[in-house]
């Protein structure tokens, strides 16, 4: 995982690039692995996944938020994707990134905007809202703000990171809480988190088992590993668990057939839908989080020529970060 993972990551966080790609990354192939870039057509592409027995979890893309501005345009953009939700009567919940709606400008002033996302939600049939984790320092306030929401609302839930040590605390705490089990796409020190693949993949696998054997809540199982699907669907028939309390979530554009496999097989299944232009953060994430994730978009997703210009465009891009991460280093 080590280096190729650290060098998503490090695209993912640069804003010149997310830049760029606002620019002329859905005309390279993008679109394929973002549902829509507005409403309408993010709408019809979940009527097309309800159409096979899919629900989704919608999130309004949206990186680097820094003014109030910028915040209040994405809390009413959220908003007014509830509201379409609702009125098409497609079967989908939104995902919610506190960053996207003022947690790096003032936590009062986010927290504010979550509640009124939630009085929103609550509005059009209860929908759910998931607030989506980042990294640790985010994901530290996020559970503050979850602590002060859940008294007053029953529709907000979050996500639990396997490769944070204090995951195994955080299953245990929100028993009655809907829940995302993720492995985490971040790079976090070695004082806060599993550092090796091994070690993750063998935590994830525990909490799922904690969590499935005492939840009183919905759990969402976020991976496209099918080895930890099939130990899943194992532990599941063998504890005779209630399925109804359990789906299966993958990223939407990726392993297509396993999803539609996995939901004529009797499961619940979520794919997580994302929209909008600002996809470059969001994406390079997934790549770091399963770097083969690169090898199934390039070979079922991408035509040969847009192959060819993300081969161009991804060596210039991997000396040109080399080199600065190198001249970094050297400064330092």
């Amino acid at each position: 995982m080590g280096l190729t993972r650290d060098f998503f990551i490090m695209l993912s966080e640069n804003q010149t690039l997310n830049a760029a790609a606002k620019r002329y990354g859905l005309a390279l192939g993008a679109n394929k692995v973002v549902a829509g870039v507005d409403i309408p057509s993010t709408i019809e592409a979940i009527k097309e996944l309800n159409r096979k027995g899919i629900s989704a979890t919608v999130d309004n893309l949206g990186e680097f938020v820094f003014s109030k501005e910028e915040a209040t345009k994405a809390k009413e953009e959220i908003i007014a994707m509830i509201e379409a939700i609702d009125h098409s009567g497609v079967k989908a919940h939104m995902s919610v990134k506190l960053t996207q709606i003022g947690l790096d400008v003032d936590q009062e002033f986010c927290y504010e905007n979550i509640r009124e996302i939630l009085l929103a939600a609550h509005k059009h049939g209860n929908m759910h809202i998931n607030m989506d984790t980042e990294d640790y320092n985010h994901t530290v306030q996020t559970f503050e703000i979850l602590d002060r929401l859940k008294g007053e609302f029953k529709n907000v839930g979050t996500v639990i990171q396997a490769y944070l040590f204090r995951a195994t605390d955080e299953i245990e705490k929100y028993k009655d809480v809907r829940l995302r089990l993720v492995k985490g796409a971040y790079k976090e020190s070695p004082e806060v988190a599993y550092q090796t693949k091994e070690d993750i993949d063998e935590n994830y696998i525990r909490l799922i088992e904690q969590r499935l054997l005492s939840a009183k809540a919905m759990t969402s199982i976020a991976t496209h590993d099918h080895n930890i699907i099939d130990h899943v669907k194992k532990f599941i028939n063998q504890h005779n668990l209630n399925k109804d309390l359990i789906e299966f979530q993958m990223l939407y554009g990726f392993r297509t057939e396993l999803q539609e496999e996995i939901a004529k097989q009797g499961y619940q299944f979520c794919v997580y839908v994302p929209f909008g232009q600002d996809w470059y953060g969001y994406f390079v994430r997934r790549l770091a989080e399963r770097p083969q994730n690169l090898q199934l978009v390039t070979k079922s997703i991408f035509t040969p020529q847009v192959n060819r210009n993300i081969a161009v465009g991804a060596g210039a891009l991997a000396a040109v970060t080399a080199v600065a991460a190198f001249a970094s280093k050297r400064r330092k």
